[in-house]
């Protein structure tokens, strides 16, 4: 292989190399994007959350709990956004370094243009094109000259032809990192403004956490009634899952004494398959109503109240206003309780599993209903602080497991 054609191989394997990477990072920064869009969602519903826990003319819990998740979410947009521009800035070095290349081979090619030039004209000054040819000694000669101007000349056009081809190929580069400038310059603009929105959502986070420390009284009697409203609201949850247990025990035990009257194999329980589809929807299922999650489960300290640890057997999903609230995944609605404070609660069995939605205003089901995902079966309660808040939970039997893990992203 000539040394032309491996600057040409060489040529071409950068170009290509450039595009595969520019590929990826287009997929990467498409991703971003994606995650992007989702979050600005979120953040417009969490806005509206926000925006109707404000209205109230003392700082809640409520309130103070939508600027947290408001400041979270702000947070991941930076985060996205410094992530966009670093991709940005990763495309633009690599672009930088295919117009390098290009701009030597360009380099390269119009020197050696330029000598093919020289040459020909040394030739031309010397003899007429003519008279070189029948100053050949023999008819061989005299072909070999003939072949020698042809690819002479073709090598020329040949040339030429490769110049034109590497500066669209360059020109086509320079102008994709304009765009890709451009883009990055856009971004930094809305990073500072995104930044300041930052920095005011702090601080209306500060303000609320100082209005709420000084209403240390209300809030511990507050949280005193909510407590005695949750402990008996897991004590009836509790004693409805016993219930079941129990039912399910007796009906077993009544198909198992069936079978072996009539001399066969006992019918598997519809409540296995159940359990075992329910299993394999985990982290799959989707939210019983929109918004955010307000406690996490588990033991957590009291985020105003100092030396107070909170502890929950679900989640609190709060959301706006009159929001319904669904099932999310087929059962049986097995109980439908009041609690004072609290509101309705619907229990709903999977098998082996149990969902609980509390703090519902209004209730669409009734106990012994099918139920289907998806399917609406409450609205949501609205607090006297004006706060929607469903209080949700996942059971296996009586253990209580972190919903969290159970519901989609």
């Amino acid at each position: 292989m000539s040394q032309r054609s491996i600057q040409f191989v060489f040529q071409a394997l950068l170009l290509l190399t450039g595009f595969f990477v520019s590929a990826q990072t287009q997929k990467s920064k498409t991703q971003l994007q994606k995650e992007k869009q989702q979050n600005l969602e979120k953040i417009k519903e969490t806005e509206k959350i926000l925006s109707e826990t404000s209205q109230q003319k003392k700082s809640t819990m409520g309130e103070l709990a939508a600027l947290t998740q408001r400041i979270h979410q702000q947070e991941t947009l930076m985060t996205s956004i410094k992530s966009e521009i670093y991709s940005l800035d990763v495309n633009i070095h690599e672009n930088n370094e295919i117009i390098q290349a290009l701009e030597e081979d360009l380099t390269h090619l119009k020197s050696e243009y330029a000598t093919l030039l020289f040459a020909a004209q040394k030739a031309n000054g010397k003899a007429d094109k003519l008279m070189f040819l029948f100053s050949a000694q023999s008819f061989d000669q005299l072909v070999m000259r003939m072949k020698y101007m042809e690819q002479y000349g073709r090598s020329r056009e040949e040339q030429a032809d490769a110049i034109r081809r590497v500066q669209k190929v360059l020109g086509e580069q320079v102008r994709k990192t304009e765009i890709i400038k451009s883009q990055k310059d856009s971004l930094l603009g809305q990073e500072i403004t995104e930044n300041d929105q930052l920095t005011d959502l702090k601080q209306k986070q500060k303000t609320v956490i100082k209005s709420l420390e000084k209403e240390e009284k209300r809030l511990k009697k507050d949280l005193e009634e909510t407590e005695r409203a949750v402990a008996l609201l897991d004590k009836r949850i509790n004693e409805i899952i016993k219930e079941e247990i129990e039912r399910a025990a007796r009906e077993a035990r009544e198909r198992e004494a069936k079978a072996k009257a009539a001399n066969v194999a006992p019918p598997a329980l519809p409540s296995a398959a159940l359990s075992s589809s329910f299993e394999e929807n985990k982290s799959k299922f989707p939210w019983p109503v929109s918004g955010f999650i307000s406690q996490k489960f588990g033991r957590q300290n009291h985020p105003v109240l100092k030396n107070i640890v909170l502890q929950n057997d679900g989640i609190n999903i709060q959301t706006k206003q009159d929001e319904k609230v669904k099932s999310i995944f087929d059962g049986e609605v097995r109980a439908v309780a009041f609690i004072p404070a609290i509101g309705n609660s619907i229990i709903i069995n999977h098998g082996e599993y149990f969902t609980v939605y509390s703090g519902l205003k209004e209730v669409f089901v009734k106990k012994g209903q099918k139920v289907t995902a998806n399917q609406e079966i409450g609205q949501v309660f609205i607090n006297p602080d004006g706060i929607s808040e469903l209080r949700f939970q996942i059971r296996k039997n009586t253990v209580a497991l972190d919903p969290q893990a159970w519901l989609k992203e």
